[in-house]
């Protein structure tokens, strides 16, 4: 999983380098370069980081459980 997640945030630097670039040249196409990028971190690779992040209940010691706290 975390070569997955290599691979694709490289991919999605190697995209917004070349959108870039394509702003700079001022190309046509730029503006939707850029715009599949952002969607395709926003839907593709974050998901999945996060999926890979908190898949262990990694995320359980940050919860505030109100049983917990209350003082009898």
């Amino acid at each position: 999983m975390k070569i997955v997640l290599k691979v694709l945030f490289i991919i999605f630097l190697i995209w917004m380098v070349v959108g870039i670039y394509l702003l700079n040249t001022n190309h046509e196409k730029s503006k939707i370069v850029m715009g599949l990028g952002v969607l395709y971190m926003s839907f593709i690779l974050m998901p999945i980081f996060i999926y890979h992040r908190y898949k262990d209940g990694k995320y359980k010691k940050y919860i505030i459980d109100n049983n917990s706290n209350k003082k009898s």
